[in-house]
């Protein structure tokens, strides 16, 4: 069994250096243009050339989404932006458009993954981007065990000749010379699950203005709803036929608008689904065929994607170490994974069905604040961390090093200056603290249990 890539969210430098730092093979990023998780910090063209430069010098690839479903007036600039992208050596692009793909495919050298948002769920179409000249597909998240297994099967048993993608000048080939190359696909293990297909969803426009097939998303189903009764939707004909009610859903900010929504025995929440975690099935992904394992999450936490990106490098290299250690681990990973901020997990689809999968509860498990810094530099000699602080903690308290791994209590302070204090109050201000035991630069300082 060959060992799935890793690919981690970064979406800003800081969460590139933190998934880099903690385990990923891979991470993938967006432009300020053409790419969706537009309200992400995100890399203008300078800072993209700075993160593809640091990536390569550890050895980790970097994908750049191109996702957007475009519009004419979209691709003003398109080509040479692309162009510029496979100038500065991203690995890859990552991009749902059709027009868009076709136009990526005609620079020479510059490779494409089909995003989720193509909605790839089924071998025929998966098989046809590959002839098209796509490296990967990032397939739908509606998908089972089963499903996927069935995908990468017939994937393998295709003919590894193909049109040289790279020989393409236009929509067209104008070279016809074989090669062989193995065709990937790639899924998400773990983050946020979308309400809608595939992350297809018209909400944020309606209500918002805002378009989220354009990077812009607004995320109403995630916004504080109420609901009032209203009349009823229909009367039963038959006794054995559930009855359904009407209400009116209305958003906490838009108190005189009323949305219609029906209930039945299913219930209502619709909008608001559990995070996606799968940390406990890693035999069964192998198992699959997937290339890749993608985690969620470009607009989270850098403390976010260093934890979760920690802990499924942990999980996926102790299985391939033995399998008997992954088991014997599993609740560690679960009570690792839990101390990041997330809503109730679920397997999603994986298992056949999205059982369960509504959020009834609305309740989000914010860690947010256990994040206290992050380790800048440090000095062996007088094991003294420089620490840029995200949250406030005072001597006396008992924290953590995430990399090191061990808890202390916090017995001295200093300031940048050297002079003692009680505590580090000020967001992203540099303290001085002793450690029992080395630590390295992006070592996360948190709360310990």
């Amino acid at each position: 069994m060959k060992k799935p890539e890793l690919l981690a969210p970064a979406g800003d430098f800081e969460k590139l250096q933190m998934a880099i730092a903690y385990g990923a093979d891979a991470v993938y990023v967006g432009g300020k243009q053409f790419s969706l998780r537009a309200n992400a910090k995100n890399f203008d063209t300078d800072e993209l050339a700075k993160a593809i430069s640091y990536a390569h010098g550890h050895n980790v690839k970097v994908y750049v989404s191109v996702n957007i479903f475009a519009h004419n007036d979209d691709f003003i600039g398109l080509r040479e932006y692309l162009v510029n992208l496979k100038d500065m050596g991203a690995d890859a692009i990552i991009v749902a458009d059709l027009g868009v793909f076709n136009i990526a495919r005609s620079i020479p050298g510059l490779e494409v993954h089909i995003s989720t948002q193509a909605n790839t769920t089924n071998y025929g179409s998966a098989g046809l981007y590959k002839e098209l000249g796509a490296s990967r597909a990032i397939l739908a998240r509606e998908l089972s065990f089963k499903e996927i297994r069935v995908i990468n099967d017939r994937l393998a048993s295709l003919s590894g000749i193909e049109t040289n993608p790279s020989q393409h000048t236009s929509g067209t080939s104008t070279n016809t010379s074989p090669i062989h190359r193995a065709f990937e696909t790639e899924v998400f293990v773990h983050g946020a699950m979308c309400m809608s297909y595939s992350g297809r969803c018209l909400l944020s426009n309606y209500m918002a203005g805002r378009d989220a097939n354009k990077g812009d998303c607004a995320q109403p189903c995630r916004w504080k709803y109420t609901l009032f009764e209203g009349a009823s939707r229909e009367k039963c004909r038959h006794a054995e036929e559930s009855c359904h009610r009407q209400l009116n859903l209305v958003e906490e900010l838009r108190p005189t608008e009323y949305m219609p929504i029906y209930e039945d025995e299913r219930g209502t929440y619709i909008m608001n689904s559990k995070d996606l975690c799968m940390v406990e099935y890693i035999p069964e992904l192998v198992a699959s065929g997937v290339s890749s394992f993608k985690i969620e999450g470009r607009m989270k936490t850098a403390y976010y994607v260093a934890a979760v990106t920690r802990i499924y490098r942990e999980a996926l290299d102790d299985f391939f170490v033995s399998e008997s250690l992954y088991i014997s681990k599993k609740d560690y990973y679960m009570q690792e994974l839990y101390k990041t901020s997330h809503r109730e997990f679920f397997t999603g689809f994986y298992l056949d069905k999205a059982q369960n999968g509504q959020n009834l509860s609305n309740d989000i498990r914010n860690n947010a604040q256990d994040f206290l810094g992050v380790v800048v530099d440090y000095d062996a000699g007088k094991r003294l961390a420089l620490v840029e602080q995200r949250n406030k903690f005072s001597v006396g308290d008992m924290v953590e090093f995430l990399k090191g791994r061990f808890t202390q209590t916090v017995d001295r302070l200093f300031d940048k200056n050297g002079k003692p204090i009680d505590s580090a109050p000020h967001p992203q201000e540099l303290v001085y603290m002793r450690t029992q035991q080395p630590v390295v630069k992006f070592d996360i300082l948190r709360k310990a249990d």
